[in-house]
C-alpha cells in the first residue's frame, strides 16, 4: 500500500489543472504553467477540486511509479500556486555573490570570479552579499541550481567556510594540535 499515492491532492483556487490523452497533465496557476508527461499505465483521475493516481496492478515498478507520480503532481500544483524557494548562506572572509542581470557572480576564493546564467523560470536574488534565494516554479529545477551554486565551494569541516543551505548542520572538526 502506497501512503504517498493514496493521498489526494486538492486543487487550490486559481489554478487549473488538464488531463490529455496518453496522461500529459498541464496545470495552470497565478505564477506559470507547468506541462508534465507521465507514465501511461498510471491512471489519473480529476474530481472536482481534487486529483487522485491509481494504479492498475501491484507490481513492484507500478507501485515505485504510484507514489512518484503522485509526489510529481502535487509539486506541480505548489509550485505554479505558492512556488519553491532555497537559501544559501555564503561563509567566509571576502566570499560574496552579486546579481547583475541575468547572470550571478561568485567570489568564493578563487582566483576568478564565477558566474552561472540564470535559467528562464527561474528568479535569483541576493538581498546582502553573503545570502542567495533561488525562487521558481519547478521544484526540480529550484534544487538542482541551487545544488550547482552550492558545489562550486561545499562548506569544509574545519572553519565552516563555503556555500551551505540555510539552516544547514555542518559537520565540524577539530583542527591540529600543538604538542
Amino acid at each position: 500500500m502506497s501512503r504517498i499515492g493514496n493521498k489526494t491532492i486538492t486543487i487550490p483556487a486559481g489554478v487549473e489543472v488538464t488531463v490529455s490523452e496518453g496522461n500529459e497533465v498541464t496545470v495552470k496557476g497565478p505564477k506559470g504553467t507547468l506541462t508534465r508527461q507521465f507514465n501511461s499505465s498510471m491512471i489519473i483521475e480529476q474530481n472536482d477540486g481534487s486529483i487522485t493516481v491509481k494504479r492498475p496492478n501491484d507490481e513492484k515498478h507500478t507501485k515505485q511509479l504510484h507514489g512518484t507520480t503522485r509526489a510529481l503532481l502535487h509539486n506541480m500544483v505548489v509550485g505554479v500556486s505558492e512556488g519553491f524557494k532555497k537559501e544559501l548562506q555564503i561563509t567566509g572572509i571576502g566570499y560574496r555573490a552579486a546579481v547583475s542581470g541575468n547572470t550571478l557572480t561568485l567570489n568564493v576564493g578563487f582566483s576568478h570570479p564565477v558566474n552561472f546564467e540564470v535559467e528562464n523560470g527561474l528568479t535569483v536574488e541576493c538581498p546582502k552579499p553573503d545570502q542567495i534565494i533561488v525562487s521558481g516554479i519547478d521544484k526540480q529545477r529550484v534544487g538542482e541550481f541551487a545544488a550547482n551554486i552550492r558545489a562550486t565551494r561545499k562548506p569544509e569541516p574545519y572553519k565552516g567556510k563555503g556555500i551551505a543551505y540555510k539552516g544547514e548542520h555542518i559537520l565540524r572538526k577539530e583542527g591540529k594540535k600543538a604538542a
